[in-house]
């Protein structure tokens, strides 16, 4: 297997163990990312690398085992159903925090969505879906539209979110003539239809993208970004500030800035909370109030986790975005700050 220090023979087993999943990328984005200025930070989007091998962490650490109320829907938060729709992907990000799903025949997945509607009915505080997985878009706009049979006549949801990185891996996905019908429906239904983009760095914003985003925009789609903070990929506020600079020119709101998650194979990506800190300082340095969008979070078994600030009293300052319990929505706490942290549970008590 080819990995970013060299080639080095492996067998299955040994990549089951470390939790490494196997190198696929698009060619669209390998030439996308060969092709322009920024091959040495975007290669560890999706080549592998040995230090995988040494990556400690966990394989769920937002705790969706324990959220997950039917096959393939998961209700952490009261007003949000998180539906896993399928477990393929059009590429494999090296730091993805559900590589125990991502390219296995998992059994995470929905299948039975009659169950899932007659849960959702049942559950009017929901107002909105999140189509995860995986990537919904690697279906058939066909099997989304079946979907969607099972969602659209719900009257308390006002809201389809589809959460997907194909826009920067394949974004000719979206020139499919079909998917205008997809998002009408959803609109004709009084739903608001959104597109979670995921565009961790400037260079992966391709003239395709952009083309896409435009035309679907003109369609009533509405777009936010999500990006994790990556370690040698975009840990660097300049980066990001024109990351998010970009998003907001072509009408992506950036949303979620996510500190790298602990995840085994994966943890390598993590930086510290100090940094993000001082990344998330100089991001907003240069940007301009209106392209201030987005929060750094950090989603954590016990819930969303805005990271606030770095105090003169040494402490961390947080406070739950979002929150299993209703009353500790909005409320701020702190810990006490350990150099090097990089996650609440690193942080000790009191």
């Amino acid at each position: 297997m080819n990995f970013i220090e060299g080639t080095r023979e492996v067998t299955k087993g040994e990549l089951q163990d470390h939790s490494i999943t196997r190198y696929r990328v698009t060619k669209f984005y390998r030439e996308q990312i060969t092709d322009g200025d920024y091959y040495d930070q975007l290669k560890h989007i999706v080549e592998p690398t040995l230090k995988e091998f040494e990556s400690p962490g966990n394989l769920d650490t937002s705790g969706e085992h324990d959220n997950t109320v039917s096959p393939g829907l998961q209700h952490k938060y009261a007003q949000t159903g998180l539906l896993l729709v399928t477990d393929r992907c059009a590429s494999y990000c090296r730091y993805c925090f559900r590589k125990r799903i991502v390219g296995h025949q998992s059994d995470e997945i929905a299948t039975d969505f009659n169950q899932i509607a007659r849960y959702i009915k049942d559950h009017p505080e929901m107002t909105n879906v999140l189509l995860s997985g995986g990537d919904p878009f690697v279906l058939s706009t066909a099997k989304l539209h079946k979907i969607l049979d099972h969602l659209l006549p719900i009257p308390h949801l006002d809201s389809i979110r589809f959460g997907t990185k194909m826009l920067a891996y394949q974004p000719k996905r979206f020139e499919d003539p079909a998917l205008s019908a997809l998002f009408q429906r959803i609109n004709e239904a009084g739903k608001a239809a959104v597109i979670v983009t995921h565009f961790d760095h400037i260079g992966e914003i391709s003239v395709n993208a952009e083309r896409s985003v435009c035309s679907l925009r003109a369609e009533g789609v509405q777009f936010l970004n999500q990006t994790v903070l990556l370690a040698k990929v975009n840990d660097d506020p300049e980066i990001l500030a024109a990351t998010f600079g970009k998003c907001h020119e072509i009408g992506v709101r950036p949303y979620y800035l996510f500190q790298g998650r602990p995840v085994k194979g994966a943890s390598h990506f993590q930086v510290s909370l100090r940094r993000g800190i001082e990344i998330v300082r100089g991001i907003n340095q240069r940007l301009s109030g209106i392209q201030k969008t987005f929060k750094y979070i950090m989603s954590h078994y016990t819930g969303k986790i805005e990271i606030l600030d770095l105090g003169a009293d040494g402490r961390v300052y947080m406070r739950y975005h979002q929150n299993k319990t209703p009353e500790k929505i909005g409320k701020i706490f702190s810990r006490p700050h350990l150099e090097g942290a990089g996650w609440l549970d690193d942080l000790p008590e009191g």
